[in-house]
């Protein structure tokens, strides 16, 4: 990714980090800006999603969930924002899930992480404002887990209104709205789901 973004003559670097340490994501970023300078955007997209149902999970996957998903965008919104104030602007733009509204049974640590993202980038918008824009993206069918069986997709997608699944652009076309589209949005959550969340 660094080299196919060199290659279109744009400066890139890769920073390998551990988002659940806070230390790890202070040198993270203080990396990216000895080698690129300020941080104005950060877009919090790094996850985990594993298939555990209910009666088997343990200790060590919630918690896993919740530090990944949970309190990594909040070390590195924290590691970010005050910079962000000082120059008086920034975005931040979380992941977030349509399962968040509507969990997924065999998916809850991870549905439960990304309705408390939700929650996070509602109170960041208002704890940040008015230097800072923080909204989320809550994408519906676009990537699958890779053990989602065939029928299952079948019929969740025919409870989505416009009957298909999504692609990876959609989501980077409403991420990119958020950063470039609009200085008057913060605190908002938009579904790309094709309609979903209306059924």
């Amino acid at each position: 990714t660094v080299a196919e973004m060199q290659a279109l003559g744009r400066r890139a670097l890769a920073v390998a980090c551990d988002q659940r340490d806070a230390g790890e994501v202070a040198a993270a970023v203080a990396e990216v800006e000895r080698h690129l300078g300020d941080v104005d955007v950060l877009v919090n997209n790094a996850a985990i999603f594993r298939r555990t149902p209910f009666p088997d999970l343990t200790e060590d996957d919630w918690d896993d969930h919740l530090a990944t998903n949970l309190k990594g965008p909040f070390l590195f919104a924290r590691a970010v924002a005050a910079g962000m104030r000082s120059r008086g602007r920034g975005k931040i733009v979380n992941l977030a899930d349509v399962a968040a509204f509507r969990p997924w049974p065999d998916y809850l640590p991870y549905s439960v992480a990304k309705a408390g993202l939700i929650a996070l980038t509602q109170g960041l918008a208002r704890a940040l404002a008015p230097e800072v824009q923080v909204n989320a993206v809550a994408p519906g069918a676009v990537l699958w887990p890779p053990d989602y069986p065939e029928e299952a997709k079948r019929q969740f997608l025919a409870r989505v209104p416009l009957g298909h699944a999504g692609d990876p652009a959609d989501v980077a076309r409403v991420v990119r709205f958020l950063i470039e589209g609009s200085d008057y949005v913060t605190g908002a959550v938009i579904p790309v789901d094709g309609g979903r969340l209306l059924v």
